[in-house]
């Protein structure tokens, strides 16, 4: 029970295929008690989804582009459980514009937007959440690597999330002396609804399994357990020192350069040309 008696607030579940849904499921598995956030529109599938889990937690409002929720929710949580352990943040969103090719004409607007909404909301999470850490814990949010490189199509988001990723470390540094730790965790692509609506995302799914040694299917549940599992050991207490990382579960995409060669294609061509 790697998380037995642990308080966890968990964001972005919207189907049984979401990624925080995984989480959700293990980390009650693992002995978690949780809270979920939604709002608007999407708060009727997260409460309908939300029924799957047992015992079903509640789900308290939050939009990130509102700073009265940040407060707001600090308090119902202060008021429920007087404390919290961990937080999932798997919260990301950019509008159209800012994704697809459209890099060199995507307007300010829509970037501020997708930042706001993909980046900033963590250190507005985890700052309105802090003084509730009171001894210690995990903070998590959700990853796609774009610390060295530009993915295709991925343009703004991309951007994004390399932003993110320095959030994690400046909030690792702010965050640690009251030993709470930081983390970001980078997966491989996993087929949800979020992830559909990045153009160049089946590509991405087809090519995957490709170059990871370790394989990948994005539909698989045994890729998206293992995520889940890494989220879960994160807002544990099993890696006391670990913050500030990029934490890759993808099957070690990342370590490849490119996928296998055909060996024996290559020796083919090597082969002396035979006298006609």
């Amino acid at each position: 029970m790697l998380l037995q008696g642990k308080k966890l607030l968990i964001t972005g579940v919207l189907t049984p295929q979401s990624i925080a849904f995984k989480v959700a499921q293990l980390a009650q598995a693992q002995g978690a008690e949780l809270l979920l956030t939604s709002f608007g529109r999407p708060m009727s599938l997260t409460q309908r989804t939300a029924k799957k889990l047992s015992p079903v937690p509640d789900v308290l409002e939050l939009d990130v582009t509102n700073p009265a929720h940040f407060p707001a929710l600090h308090d119902t949580v202060k008021q429920r459980w007087g404390r919290l352990d961990g937080v999932l943040h798997a919260i990301a969103f950019a509008p159209e514009d800012a994704l697809g090719g459209r890099f060199l004409t995507t307007p300010w607007d829509s970037v501020m937007q997708a930042f706001r909404v993909s980046a900033f909301s963590l250190k507005e999470l985890s700052a309105a959440l802090a003084p509730l850490f009171d001894k210690g814990g995990g903070i998590v949010t959700l990853d796609f690597d774009n610390s060295s490189q530009a993915w295709p199509l991925y343009d703004w988001m991309g951007v994004c999330k390399a932003g993110l990723e320095a959030i994690v470390r400046y909030l690792a540094r702010d965050l640690g002396p009251k030993k709470i730790r930081v983390n970001a965790l980078a997966a491989g692509p996993i087929a949800t609804i979020a992830a559909k609506g990045i153009p160049g995302f089946k590509y991405l799914e087809n090519k995957w399994g490709e170059q990871a040694p370790l394989g990948w299917d994005a539909r698989d549940e045994v890729c998206v357990d293992a995520v889940a599992r890494t989220a879960c050991v994160l807002m544990s207490d099993w890696m006391p020192s670990t913050t500030g990382e990029l934490i890759r579960v993808d099957g070690g995409y990342h370590a490849i350069g490119a996928p296998p060669v055909d060996l024996a294609a290559i020796d083919a061509e090597k082969a002396p040309a035979k006298a006609p």
